[in-house]
């Protein structure tokens, strides 16, 4: 189900949303999108509003352009509408997942966009929010949902999936090599008794792993924590559908720019946007009939990394990478 309100509705929550809420890359996406929104009447779309710190810019920025916002969290909607308030119609909010787009756009009368932004992962909110169970620095019910009200937990998937489900899903998502040992301790341990904290799994994992691979890339939970939320929020099937439907959705000389935090995500883009730029045509052609002439040109060599001064501003930052491509031409099927 998608829900559409203007930015005045929700309340409470402004300042605290406000506060803990650093925009990731903010100045390099708004240089990105700009060419597309300088136009009178241009839409754009924030496919994960979060917080609305990058809505908040586009919409300062960009003083024309009308705002549609996307977040499947309930929460970040009523934080984010609170802070898009002075904004008034200019930004329409919509409780969706972002591979709806399509259908949220079809409902709103929207025939094409000229700036689509993805930022995605999970949001600065939802790791500082105890209760989700995102972080796993904090004992915290084992839940990693982005709606909370739909979807199975991650305590279930933990409890619940077969051995070899899980070990596809560490290594999988989480790129984890000791998913089979941390698997085989999971199943001892859900059988004593189902797993429903996060400190659990965190000193689970520490005791599973040899001492070499403890040593590391930072606390050892942190790919497990990243292949259950990928999971239970089901995000790369997501972006597989999102990222083509939001290409489909640009008007040419429209632009979209995609904030990824892991090579998973990053690898998707990639190949939508790589593909998207390439030239089909049959090797030999002395002239490329328009139908094989890509549609996309491509902004960014490879992706684009955040300085090292905003690196140590805000840590979050620090495994982001930055995509962005043009829409050059109708596709000719």
């Amino acid at each position: 189900m998608v829900r559409e309100a203007h930015a005045n509705e929700g309340g409470g929550g402004r300042q605290a949303g406000q506060s803990r809420h650093v925009p990731v890359m903010l100045q390099r996406c708004l240089d990105l999108l700009a060419p597309a929104l300088q136009r009178p009447g241009a839409v754009v779309v924030d496919c994960t509003l979060g917080l609305g710190g990058h809505s908040e810019a586009l919409l300062t920025q960009f003083p024309e352009a009308h705002l549609v916002a996307l977040d499947r969290d309930k929460e970040a909607l009523r934080l984010s509408g609170e802070r898009l308030a002075p904004f008034g119609e200019r930004a329409t909010l919509v409780h969706a997942v972002y591979d709806e787009l399509p259908d949220v756009l079809e409902r709103l009368g929207i025939a094409r966009v000229q700036g689509v932004l993805f930022d995605l992962g999970v949001s600065s909110m939802q790791l500082d929010e105890a209760d989700r169970g995102f972080a796993y620095a904090q004992d915290a019910p084992l839940d990693m949902r982005m709606d909370q009200t739909t979807g199975i937990s991650a305590a279930e998937v933990l409890n619940t999936y077969p051995p070899g489900e899980l070990v596809r899903i560490l290594r999988a998502y989480g790129e984890e090599k000791q998913a089979k040992r941390i698997v085989s301790a999971i199943v001892r341990e859900r059988e004593k008794e189902p797993f429903d904290h996060s400190a659990r799994l965190v000193e689970l994992i520490r005791n599973a792993l040899p001492q070499a691979a403890k040593r590391t890339g930072g606390n050892p939970a942190k790919r497990t924590f990243q292949a259950l939320r990928i999971e239970v929020n089901g995000e790369l099937s997501v972006l597989e559908r999102a990222i083509p439907a939001a290409v489909g959705a640009i008007d040419v000389g429209g632009r979209i720019a995609v904030l990824s935090y892991h090579s998973l995500e990053d690898r998707l883009v990639k190949q939508v946007f790589a593909a998207g730029a390439a030239n089909t045509a049959p090797p030999g052609l002395p002239v490329v009939p328009e139908r094989y002439q890509p549609r996309l040109k491509l902004l960014t060599r490879g992706a684009e990394l955040p300085t090292e001064e905003e690196i140590a501003e805000n840590r979050r930052a620090a495994p982001a990478r930055l995509r962005g491509a043009e829409r050059i031409r109708e596709s000719i099927e």
